[in-house]
C-alpha cells in the first residue's frame, strides 16, 4: 500500500513565494505613472521648440512684406514758440534765464471716417504658412482749431502757420504702396517719409500744409493709404467722431482692443463698423506731447495677456485674422490630457492583474507608457504635414494597434486585449471631444474622471488592499 506523505506534492498544489499587497502594487504603478510624465513633459518643451521655428519661418516671410500694422492719425503737426524759464547757478548766486524753444501742438481730427478693404492671402515656407494681407485705409478728417485754444497753454501768435504738417503714423512703413494719395482742402499734397506719429513710433509719412487756413477756419484732408500687413490690422482712434469701417472676404476675424464693432460674419467673409466718440477715449483733441507707442494686440495676446498687452495708455482698435486651426496651441492641449490616457490604460493592466490573475511586470508597464507618450510625438510630426485631425486619427490607430498588440502577448489573450483597445480608443475619442468642446471640456472631462473612479471602486469593492497575493506555480 502506497503511503501519500503530507508533505508530497501531488496533495495539494505548490504556490509560489508571496507577491506584493495590491495597496504595494498601487503605489508602485503610480509611482510608475510618474515617471512616464517626464518624458510627457519633453513632448510640451518639442511642441514649444517647433512653434518657435514656425514663428522664426513666418518672420523670415513677412520681413520682406510688412508686419502687424498699426494704423494712426492724420494728425496736424504745428511747430510753436514756447518760453521755458531756468534757475542756474552763477558766482554764487541763483539766476533764472528764459530760453525760447520749438515744440510741436498736435491737432487730431474733429471728425474722421475711414474705410478699409482687406484681401488676405497666405504664403508658405517649407511646412510653416502665414496669413498676409493687401488693404487700404480711405478717409476724410476735418480739422478745426478749437477757440479756446490758449486753454492749452498755446496762442495763436506763438504758432508758425507756415510749417504745418499733416502727419500719418504706420508701424511699419515698408508695406507702403507706391500709389498712395492724400488732398487737402481739394488739392493734391506730395508726400514726404518719414516724420510718423508716436503712436506708431514716429514711423511712417507726412505732407506740407498751408496752416494759415487752419488759423481762421478748417482743413478737410481726403486721403486713400495703401499698404500690405500680417495678420492684423490695429487703428488708433483720436477724434472727436471716429467712424471705421472695416470689411475682408476673411471668414475667421477676431475683433480685439479697446472697443467692439458691430459685425457680420459670415462664411464668405465680415463686415465690422466701429462708432467710438472722443469722450469715451478720455484724450483731448489739442496736445503738446505725442502720442505713446501703441503695439499690435492679436488674439493670442490677449489669451496669453489678458492685462498690459498693450504699451501706453492709448486705446486702439484691431482686427485680426486668425488661423482657426492652430495646431501647436491644439497638440498643446491634447499633451495635457495624456496624463488621463496613462492613468486610465495603466488602471486597466493594473485590474487585469489583481482581478484577473495576470502577472504584469513593471517592465511592460514602462514599454505601454512609452508607446502612449509616443503617441504625442507622432501628433505632433503628423499635424505639421496632414493637419491635426488626420494626424491625430494616424497616430490614434497606430498607438491603439501596437498596443492592443503588445496587450495580447502580456496578457495571453486577444480577447483581453480587445479590451484594452478599446478603451484606448474609446479615451481618444472623448479627449478629441475635449479638444474640439472648448466650453465644456471641463465638465466632461470632469465627469470622465469620475466614471473612471467609480468604474474602479466597484470592481475591487471586495479586495483587500493588504494582503499578499499567492499564486499557484507553473510548471
Amino acid at each position: 500500500m502506497t503511503e501519500i506523505h503530507e508533505g508530497d506534492s501531488e496533495s495539494e498544489p505548490e504556490l509560489s513565494k508571496p507577491e506584493r499587497s495590491p495597496g504595494a502594487k498601487f503605489l508602485l504603478v503610480i509611482l510608475m505613472g510618474f515617471l512616464i510624465t517626464i518624458p510627457l513633459l519633453t513632448v510640451w518643451a518639442l511642441n514649444y521648440d517647433r512653434q518657435s521655428q514656425s514663428e522664426t519661418a513666418k518672420q523670415s516671410i513677412t520681413s520682406a512684406w510688412g508686419g502687424k500694422q498699426v494704423f494712426a492719425g492724420p494728425k496736424i503737426v504745428l511747430p510753436y514758440q514756447a518760453k521755458i524759464s531756468e534757475s542756474v547757478e552763477e558766482n554764487g548766486k541763483t539766476v533764472t534765464r528764459t530760453n525760447t524753444v520749438t515744440r510741436e501742438l498736435f491737432v487730431a481730427p474733429d471728425k474722421i471716417e475711414l474705410a478699409s478693404d482687406l484681401s488676405p492671402e497666405t504664403k508658405s515656407r517649407s511646412i510653416y504658412e502665414v496669413i498676409l494681407y493687401n488693404t487700404n485705409v480711405t478717409g476724410s478728417a476735418t480739422f478745426i482749431l478749437p477757440d479756446d485754444l490758449d486753454r492749452y497753454g498755446v496762442t495763436k501768435d506763438q504758432i508758425d502757420f507756415s510749417r504745418a504738417e499733416l502727419r500719418f503714423g504706420l508701424s511699419d512703413a515698408r508695406g507702403l504702396a507706391g500709389d498712395n494719395k492724400v488732398t487737402v482742402n481739394g488739392e493734391a499734397a506730395k508726400l514726404q517719409p518719414g516724420k510718423g506719429l508716436g503712436e506708431t513710433g514716429n514711423s511712417g509719412f507726412f505732407a506740407f500744409v498751408d496752416g494759415a487756413v487752419l488759423a481762421d477756419g478748417e482743413i478737410k484732408a481726403d486721403f486713400d493709404v495703401r499698404f500690405k500687413g500680417h495678420q492684423s490690422l490695429t487703428v488708433v482712434p483720436h477724434a472727436g467722431q471716429t467712424n471705421w469701417s472695416v470689411k475682408s472676404k476673411w471668414p475667421h476675424p477676431s475683433f480685439v482692443g479697446s472697443f467692439l464693432p458691430k459685425s457680420e460674419v459670415k462664411p464668405t467673409g465680415f463686415q465690422a463698423d466701429y462708432d467710438i466718440a472722443n469722450l469715451a477715449l478720455g484724450k483731448s483733441l489739442i496736445s503738446t506731447e505725442p502720442g505713446q507707442i501703441v503695439n499690435a494686440v492679436t488674439e493670442a495676446d490677449r489669451i496669453y495677456y489678458p492685462e498690459g498687452v498693450q504699451s501706453g495708455a492709448n486705446s486702439s482698435v484691431t482686427v485680426d485674422l486668425i488661423d482657426p486651426v492652430d495646431l501647436y496651441s491644439q497638440v498643446d492641449r491634447a499633451t495635457k490630457y495624456g496624463f488621463l490616457i496613462i492613468g486610465f490604460t495603466f488602471v486597466a493592466f493594473l485590474l487585469f492583474d489583481l482581478i484577473g490573475g495576470i502577472r504584469i511586470s513593471s517592465v511592460q508597464y514602462i514599454l505601454v507608457g512609452v508607446a502612449l507618450v509616443l503617441f504625442f510625438v507622432l501628433l505632433l510630426a503628423f499635424a505639421e504635414i496632414i493637419g491635426f485631425a488626420l494626424a491625430y486619427v494616424a497616430a490614434s490607430i497606430g498607438t491603439i494597434g501596437l498596443i492592443t498588440a503588445y496587450s495580447a502577448s502580456v496578457l495571453s489573450s486577444w480577447r483581453k486585449a480587445s479590451i484594452i483597445g478599446g478603451l484606448l480608443a474609446a479615451l481618444y475619442g472623448a479627449i478629441y471631444i475635449l479638444l474640439s468642446l472648448e466650453a465644456y471640456s471641463l465638465l466632461i472631462g470632469s465627469l470622465l474622471i469620475f466614471a473612471a473612479l467609480a468604474g474602479v471602486m466597484y470592481v475591487t469593492r471586495r479586495l483587500d488592499w493588504s494582503s499578499s497575493l499567492k499564486r499557484p506555480k507553473i510548471g
